[in-house]
Protein backbone atom coordinates (compact mmCIF):
# COMPACT_ATOMS: atom_id res chain seq x y z
CA UNK A 1 0.00 0.00 0.00
CA UNK A 2 1.42 3.45 -0.44
CA UNK A 3 2.16 5.75 2.10
CA UNK A 4 -0.81 7.18 3.68
CA UNK A 5 -1.78 10.93 3.48
CA UNK A 6 -3.50 12.24 5.96
CA UNK A 7 -5.41 15.16 5.36
CA UNK A 8 -5.59 17.67 8.71
CA UNK A 9 -9.15 18.80 9.53
CA UNK A 10 -8.04 22.47 9.61
CA UNK A 11 -5.91 22.63 6.80
CA UNK A 12 -7.44 25.40 4.74
CA UNK A 13 -5.94 23.92 0.95
CA UNK A 14 -8.10 24.20 -1.78
CA UNK A 15 -9.68 20.95 -3.01
CA UNK A 16 -10.79 22.16 -6.27
CA UNK A 17 -14.66 22.58 -7.69
CA UNK A 18 -13.48 20.85 -10.50
CA UNK A 19 -14.39 17.15 -9.60
CA UNK A 20 -17.92 18.08 -9.14
CA UNK A 21 -20.09 15.27 -7.23
CA UNK A 22 -23.14 14.08 -9.05
CA UNK A 23 -26.37 15.07 -7.06
CA UNK A 24 -28.54 13.00 -5.88
CA UNK A 25 -32.67 13.48 -4.93
CA UNK A 26 -33.18 12.55 -1.67
CA UNK A 27 -35.88 10.75 0.00
CA UNK A 28 -38.38 11.67 2.74
CA UNK A 29 -36.46 10.25 5.58
CA UNK A 30 -33.79 11.99 4.76
CA UNK A 31 -33.86 15.49 6.92
CA UNK A 32 -31.91 18.32 5.15
CA UNK A 33 -32.71 22.22 5.69
CA UNK A 34 -32.38 24.04 3.13
CA UNK A 35 -31.74 24.02 -0.57
CA UNK A 36 -28.04 21.82 -1.20
CA UNK A 37 -25.13 24.22 -1.51
CA UNK A 38 -22.30 23.67 -4.11
CA UNK A 39 -20.69 20.80 -4.16
CA UNK A 40 -16.55 21.01 -2.78
CA UNK A 41 -14.28 18.95 -2.49
CA UNK A 42 -12.51 15.47 -3.85
CA UNK A 43 -15.14 13.29 -2.49
CA UNK A 44 -16.75 11.35 -4.92
CA UNK A 45 -19.86 9.67 -4.59
CA UNK A 46 -20.72 5.74 -4.92
CA UNK A 47 -22.66 4.78 -7.67
CA UNK A 48 -26.11 4.66 -7.60
CA UNK A 49 -29.46 5.39 -8.76
CA UNK A 50 -31.58 8.39 -7.88
CA UNK A 51 -35.32 6.94 -7.48
CA UNK A 52 -36.91 5.60 -4.81
CA UNK A 53 -40.87 5.26 -4.34
CA UNK A 54 -42.61 7.20 -1.95
CA UNK A 55 -43.79 4.08 -0.26
CA UNK A 56 -40.72 2.66 0.31
CA UNK A 57 -40.30 1.02 4.09
CA UNK A 58 -37.39 2.69 6.32
CA UNK A 59 -37.66 5.67 4.40
CA UNK A 60 -40.44 7.64 6.93
CA UNK A 61 -39.37 10.93 8.33
CA UNK A 62 -39.70 9.18 11.95
CA UNK A 63 -37.69 6.19 12.77
CA UNK A 64 -39.20 3.37 13.96
CA UNK A 65 -39.05 2.27 17.75
CA UNK A 66 -36.83 -0.13 18.67
CA UNK A 67 -36.98 -2.75 20.68
CA UNK A 68 -34.59 -4.48 23.08
CA UNK A 69 -32.80 -6.54 20.18
CA UNK A 70 -33.08 -3.86 18.05
CA UNK A 71 -36.40 -4.42 15.89
CA UNK A 72 -39.49 -2.60 15.65
CA UNK A 73 -41.89 -2.53 18.69
CA UNK A 74 -45.47 -3.07 18.11
CA UNK A 75 -49.12 -4.65 19.81
CA UNK A 76 -48.57 -7.57 17.45
CA UNK A 77 -44.24 -7.58 16.79
CA UNK A 78 -44.47 -11.27 18.70
CA UNK A 79 -47.06 -12.81 16.97
CA UNK A 80 -47.57 -14.52 13.33
CA UNK A 81 -48.57 -11.19 11.79
CA UNK A 82 -45.33 -9.03 12.91
CA UNK A 83 -43.32 -11.98 11.67
CA UNK A 84 -44.88 -11.52 8.04
CA UNK A 85 -44.32 -7.66 8.22
CA UNK A 86 -41.10 -7.85 8.67
CA UNK A 87 -40.36 -10.83 6.02
CA UNK A 88 -42.48 -8.81 3.86
CA UNK A 89 -40.46 -5.51 4.85
CA UNK A 90 -36.41 -7.44 4.23
CA UNK A 91 -38.02 -8.79 0.56
CA UNK A 92 -38.75 -5.15 -0.59
CA UNK A 93 -35.44 -3.99 1.21
CA UNK A 94 -33.81 -6.53 -1.07
CA UNK A 95 -35.47 -5.84 -4.04
CA UNK A 96 -34.34 -2.11 -3.72
CA UNK A 97 -31.30 -2.90 -3.50
CA UNK A 98 -30.86 -5.69 -6.10
CA UNK A 99 -32.70 -3.21 -8.70
CA UNK A 100 -30.64 -0.85 -7.63
CA UNK A 101 -34.10 1.78 -6.65
CA UNK A 102 -32.19 3.37 -3.42
CA UNK A 103 -30.53 6.88 -2.87
CA UNK A 104 -27.43 8.09 -1.77
CA UNK A 105 -26.46 11.88 -0.94
CA UNK A 106 -23.37 13.29 -2.74
CA UNK A 107 -21.07 11.76 0.05
CA UNK A 108 -22.20 8.40 -0.83
CA UNK A 109 -24.28 7.88 2.82
CA UNK A 110 -26.88 5.57 2.20
CA UNK A 111 -29.68 6.04 5.03
CA UNK A 112 -32.03 2.98 4.38
CA UNK A 113 -28.85 0.58 4.18
CA UNK A 114 -27.37 2.53 7.55
CA UNK A 115 -30.63 2.19 9.31
CA UNK A 116 -31.63 -1.36 8.66
CA UNK A 117 -28.54 -3.31 8.27
CA UNK A 118 -25.03 -1.62 9.52
CA UNK A 119 -26.68 -0.91 12.60
CA UNK A 120 -28.05 -3.34 12.97
CA UNK A 121 -24.38 -5.10 12.76
CA UNK A 122 -23.04 -2.64 15.16
CA UNK A 123 -25.66 -2.76 17.68
CA UNK A 124 -24.96 -5.98 19.57
CA UNK A 125 -21.32 -4.88 19.79
CA UNK A 126 -22.65 -1.45 21.13
CA UNK A 127 -25.05 -2.88 23.70
CA UNK A 128 -23.84 -6.78 24.45
CA UNK A 129 -20.50 -6.50 23.99
CA UNK A 130 -19.09 -2.83 25.42
CA UNK A 131 -22.55 -2.06 27.10
CA UNK A 132 -22.38 1.57 26.51
CA UNK A 133 -23.80 3.95 28.69
CA UNK A 134 -24.44 7.11 27.19
CA UNK A 135 -25.54 10.43 29.26
CA UNK A 136 -26.01 13.77 27.91
CA UNK A 137 -27.48 12.88 24.56
CA UNK A 138 -30.35 15.60 25.24
CA UNK A 139 -27.65 18.36 24.39
CA UNK A 140 -27.30 17.74 20.96
CA UNK A 141 -29.93 19.67 19.07
CA UNK A 142 -33.19 18.59 17.85
CA UNK A 143 -32.44 19.89 14.59
CA UNK A 144 -30.05 22.66 12.47
CA UNK A 145 -26.42 21.84 12.23
CA UNK A 146 -24.39 20.68 15.59
CA UNK A 147 -20.45 19.99 15.66
CA UNK A 148 -19.53 16.91 18.38
CA UNK A 149 -16.18 16.97 19.32
CA UNK A 150 -14.30 13.67 21.08
CA UNK A 151 -11.61 11.88 21.93
CA UNK A 152 -9.85 9.67 20.20
CA UNK A 153 -8.46 6.31 21.45
CA UNK A 154 -8.29 2.64 21.18
CA UNK A 155 -5.63 2.25 18.58
CA UNK A 156 -8.62 0.90 15.87
CA UNK A 157 -11.54 3.66 15.59
CA UNK A 158 -13.79 1.82 17.26
CA UNK A 159 -14.74 4.80 19.28
CA UNK A 160 -16.40 6.59 16.27
CA UNK A 161 -18.68 3.92 15.32
CA UNK A 162 -19.76 3.58 18.88
CA UNK A 163 -20.80 7.45 19.05
CA UNK A 164 -22.22 7.14 16.03
CA UNK A 165 -24.79 4.65 16.98
CA UNK A 166 -25.02 6.10 20.37
CA UNK A 167 -26.44 9.10 18.91
CA UNK A 168 -28.64 7.15 16.17
CA UNK A 169 -29.90 4.96 18.83
CA UNK A 170 -30.49 7.76 21.57
CA UNK A 171 -31.52 11.27 20.65
CA UNK A 172 -34.85 11.40 20.85
CA UNK A 173 -35.28 13.12 17.16
CA UNK A 174 -33.29 10.38 15.77
CA UNK A 175 -30.31 12.02 14.43
CA UNK A 176 -27.91 10.76 12.45
CA UNK A 177 -23.98 11.18 13.05
CA UNK A 178 -21.80 12.10 10.40
CA UNK A 179 -18.13 11.91 11.06
CA UNK A 180 -15.27 13.00 9.23
CA UNK A 181 -12.14 10.50 8.94
CA UNK A 182 -8.33 10.65 7.48
CA UNK A 183 -8.23 10.38 4.01
CA UNK A 184 -6.32 6.31 4.84
CA UNK A 185 -10.12 4.95 5.70
CA UNK A 186 -11.12 5.73 2.04
CA UNK A 187 -7.98 4.39 0.85
CA UNK A 188 -8.82 0.73 2.20
CA UNK A 189 -11.34 -1.67 0.49
CA UNK A 190 -13.74 -2.65 1.68
CA UNK A 191 -13.81 -0.17 4.62
CA UNK A 192 -14.01 2.54 2.19
CA UNK A 193 -17.53 1.07 0.96
CA UNK A 194 -18.23 0.66 4.26
CA UNK A 195 -17.69 4.82 5.70
CA UNK A 196 -19.14 6.09 2.62
CA UNK A 197 -22.46 3.88 3.53
CA UNK A 198 -22.55 5.16 6.75
CA UNK A 199 -22.01 8.62 6.51
CA UNK A 200 -18.54 9.62 6.69
CA UNK A 201 -16.70 11.99 5.04
CA UNK A 202 -12.85 13.47 4.40
CA UNK A 203 -11.80 15.44 7.50
CA UNK A 204 -11.92 18.75 5.70
CA UNK A 205 -12.78 21.78 6.45
CA UNK A 206 -15.22 22.27 3.03
CA UNK A 207 -17.06 18.92 3.62
CA UNK A 208 -17.41 19.73 7.17
CA UNK A 209 -18.98 23.29 6.11
CA UNK A 210 -21.45 21.93 3.32
CA UNK A 211 -22.65 19.48 6.10
CA UNK A 212 -22.80 22.07 9.20
CA UNK A 213 -24.59 23.90 6.32
CA UNK A 214 -27.45 21.30 5.09
CA UNK A 215 -28.43 20.87 9.02
CA UNK A 216 -26.71 17.86 9.87
CA UNK A 217 -24.88 16.53 13.08
CA UNK A 218 -20.86 16.52 12.36
CA UNK A 219 -18.66 14.40 14.73
CA UNK A 220 -14.82 15.23 14.99
CA UNK A 221 -12.44 13.73 16.56
CA UNK A 222 -9.34 16.65 15.93
CA UNK A 223 -6.46 14.37 17.92
CA UNK A 224 -6.64 12.38 14.49
CA UNK A 225 -3.74 9.37 15.01
CA UNK A 226 -1.98 10.70 17.89
CA UNK A 227 -4.68 10.12 19.97
CA UNK A 228 -5.98 6.99 18.16
CA UNK A 229 -1.96 5.50 18.42
CA UNK A 230 -1.02 6.95 21.27
CA UNK A 231 1.06 4.61 24.31
CA UNK A 232 -0.85 2.86 26.78
CA UNK A 233 0.40 4.95 29.51
CA UNK A 234 -0.49 7.82 27.84
CA UNK A 235 -4.33 6.82 28.12
CA UNK A 236 -7.02 9.60 28.77
CA UNK A 237 -3.85 12.49 28.01
CA UNK A 238 -5.59 14.62 24.82
CA UNK A 239 -3.01 14.93 22.93
CA UNK A 240 -2.55 18.06 20.45
CA UNK A 241 -6.27 19.34 18.53
CA UNK A 242 -4.49 20.79 15.99
CA UNK A 243 -4.37 24.45 14.88
CA UNK A 244 -8.31 24.61 15.36
CA UNK A 245 -9.44 24.02 12.25
CA UNK A 246 -12.72 22.83 13.45
CA UNK A 247 -13.25 25.57 15.73
CA UNK A 248 -13.33 27.79 12.21
CA UNK A 249 -16.09 26.14 10.72
CA UNK A 250 -18.48 26.15 13.29
CA UNK A 251 -17.89 29.80 13.56
CA UNK A 252 -18.92 30.31 9.87
CA UNK A 253 -21.89 27.83 10.08
CA UNK A 254 -22.99 29.38 13.33
CA UNK A 255 -23.31 25.82 14.80
CA UNK A 256 -22.98 24.89 17.94
CA UNK A 257 -19.84 22.92 19.31
CA UNK A 258 -20.62 20.24 21.84
CA UNK A 259 -17.90 18.52 23.40
CA UNK A 260 -17.87 14.44 24.01
CA UNK A 261 -15.79 12.19 26.31
CA UNK A 262 -15.50 8.58 25.72
CA UNK A 263 -14.40 6.50 28.71
CA UNK A 264 -13.26 2.61 27.85
CA UNK A 265 -11.99 2.91 24.77
CA UNK A 266 -8.33 3.19 25.67
CA UNK A 267 -8.08 -0.03 27.22
CA UNK A 268 -9.88 -2.35 24.15
CA UNK A 269 -6.51 -3.08 22.88
CA UNK A 270 -3.82 -1.97 25.31
CA UNK A 271 -0.58 -0.42 23.17
CA UNK A 272 2.61 -1.04 24.31
CA UNK A 273 4.52 -1.36 21.57
CA UNK A 274 4.90 0.39 18.04
CA UNK A 275 6.97 -1.39 15.50
CA UNK A 276 7.53 1.48 13.33
CA UNK A 277 9.14 -0.33 10.40
CA UNK A 278 6.55 -2.30 9.65
CA UNK A 279 4.51 0.77 9.92
CA UNK A 280 6.27 2.26 7.08
CA UNK A 281 6.39 -0.34 4.55
CA UNK A 282 2.53 -0.75 5.61
CA UNK A 283 2.13 2.59 4.40
CA UNK A 284 0.05 2.96 8.24
CA UNK A 285 0.85 5.81 10.40
CA UNK A 286 1.87 3.44 13.09
CA UNK A 287 1.75 -0.50 13.76
CA UNK A 288 0.52 -1.17 17.37
CA UNK A 289 1.83 -3.91 19.33
CA UNK A 290 -0.56 -5.54 22.13
CA UNK A 291 -0.62 -8.00 24.77
CA UNK A 292 -2.68 -10.28 22.23
CA UNK A 293 -1.71 -8.56 18.97
CA UNK A 294 -0.22 -10.14 16.88
CA UNK A 295 1.21 -13.16 18.55
CA UNK A 296 -2.30 -14.72 18.83
CA UNK A 297 -2.99 -13.83 15.25
CA UNK A 298 -6.46 -13.05 13.80
CA UNK A 299 -7.48 -14.00 17.89
CA UNK A 300 -5.34 -10.90 18.67
CA UNK A 301 -7.44 -8.48 16.79
CA UNK A 302 -10.61 -9.14 19.23
CA UNK A 303 -11.26 -6.50 21.20
CA UNK A 304 -11.22 -6.72 25.41
CA UNK A 305 -14.95 -6.28 26.15
CA UNK A 306 -14.73 -3.03 28.74
CA UNK A 307 -17.29 -0.90 29.61
CA UNK A 308 -18.01 2.06 28.52
CA UNK A 309 -19.22 5.42 29.04
CA UNK A 310 -19.94 8.33 26.44
CA UNK A 311 -21.37 11.88 27.80
CA UNK A 312 -22.50 14.41 25.92
CA UNK A 313 -21.17 17.85 27.29
CA UNK A 314 -23.13 20.88 27.42
CA UNK A 315 -23.13 23.11 23.57
CA UNK A 316 -20.88 26.05 23.37
CA UNK A 317 -22.91 28.27 21.18
CA UNK A 318 -21.25 30.38 18.20
CA UNK A 319 -23.99 32.06 16.52
CA UNK A 320 -23.28 35.09 18.58
CA UNK A 321 -19.75 35.66 17.32
CA UNK A 322 -19.85 38.16 14.31
CA UNK A 323 -18.83 36.77 10.81
CA UNK A 324 -14.71 37.91 10.70
CA UNK A 325 -14.52 35.98 14.15
CA UNK A 326 -13.81 32.83 12.40
CA UNK A 327 -10.68 34.31 11.26
CA UNK A 328 -9.97 35.38 14.05
CA UNK A 329 -6.70 33.17 15.55
CA UNK A 330 -6.95 34.38 19.40
CA UNK A 331 -10.12 33.26 19.53
CA UNK A 332 -10.21 29.78 17.76
CA UNK A 333 -7.19 29.13 20.25
CA UNK A 334 -9.26 30.22 23.19
CA UNK A 335 -12.28 27.91 21.37
CA UNK A 336 -10.01 25.54 21.18
CA UNK A 337 -8.77 25.50 24.58
CA UNK A 338 -11.90 25.60 26.24
CA UNK A 339 -13.26 22.65 24.21
CA UNK A 340 -10.13 20.54 24.91
CA UNK A 341 -10.31 21.48 28.72
CA UNK A 342 -13.61 20.28 28.90
CA UNK A 343 -13.27 16.75 27.24
CA UNK A 344 -10.64 16.24 29.54
CA UNK A 345 -12.15 17.67 32.75
CA UNK A 346 -14.86 15.24 31.92
CA UNK A 347 -12.09 12.45 31.09
CA UNK A 348 -11.12 12.76 34.99
CA UNK A 349 -14.58 12.82 36.84
CA UNK A 350 -15.70 9.68 34.45
CA UNK A 351 -12.43 7.86 35.30
CA UNK A 352 -13.34 8.59 39.33
CA UNK A 353 -16.42 7.16 38.54
CA UNK A 354 -16.38 4.27 37.16
CA UNK A 355 -15.82 1.23 39.32
CA UNK A 356 -13.83 -1.27 36.76
CA UNK A 357 -12.52 -1.22 33.26
CA UNK A 358 -14.95 -3.85 32.80
CA UNK A 359 -17.73 -3.80 34.59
Amino acid sequence: MADAKVIPFDDDRSRGTNGQRASRRRGAGNRRSGPPSPAVGEVQPLPGRASAPDDDAGLSGEPPARDGAGGESGADGGGSDGLEQRLASGLAFLRRRLTGDYEVDDFGYDEELTDQVLMSLLRPVYENYFRVEVKGVENIPSEGGALIVANHSGTLPMDGLMMQVAVHDNHPAGRHLRLLAADLVFMLPVVNELARKLGHTLACAEDAARLLEQGEVVGVMPEGFKGLGKPFADRYKLQRFGRGGFVSTALRAGAPIIPCSIVGAEEIYPMIGNARTVARLLGFPYFPLTPTFPWLGPLGLVPLPTKWTIQFGEPIPTDGYPPEAAEDPMLMFNLTDQVREQIQHTLYKLLVQRRSVFF
